[in-house]
């Protein structure tokens, strides 16, 4: 399916939610809610990456549980911010120590 609009988005959910409405089989043809509900803001602390210690192992891009981290041309993490919730597992399986987990302002 194309790319949709936030508004065709929110259209598909109303119209479409519910099992009794599903395909056979149950398949959910694309993510209709997800990219609509920014969950950035529910954390506390953001991970932020020290380029100087990174090694681009790529751990933290294959432990986030919620798949806001894409990586860089060296293999650095990039954040998306708009849905990371803050859970520091990047951080914490890190071997090097190269995100450090910030206090949000």
């Amino acid at each position: 399916m194309s790319k949709l609009t936030r508004e065709e988005m929110e259209d598909w959910v109303k119209n479409q939610w519910g099992a009794s409405k599903l395909p056979i089989g149950g398949v959910v043809p694309f993510n209709a809610a997800s990219e609509l509900y920014l969950t950035g803001d529910w954390r506390e602390y953001r991970p932020v990456v020290n380029d100087d210690k990174c090694t681009g192992c790529t751990q933290c891009y294959f432990v986030c549980p919620d798949d806001v981290i894409s990586m860089d041309d060296r293999y650095h993490p990039v954040f998306d911010y708009d849905f990371c919730k803050g859970c520091a597992l990047c951080a914490d399986i890190c071997p090097v120590e190269a995100i450090d987990m910030v206090l949000e302002e």
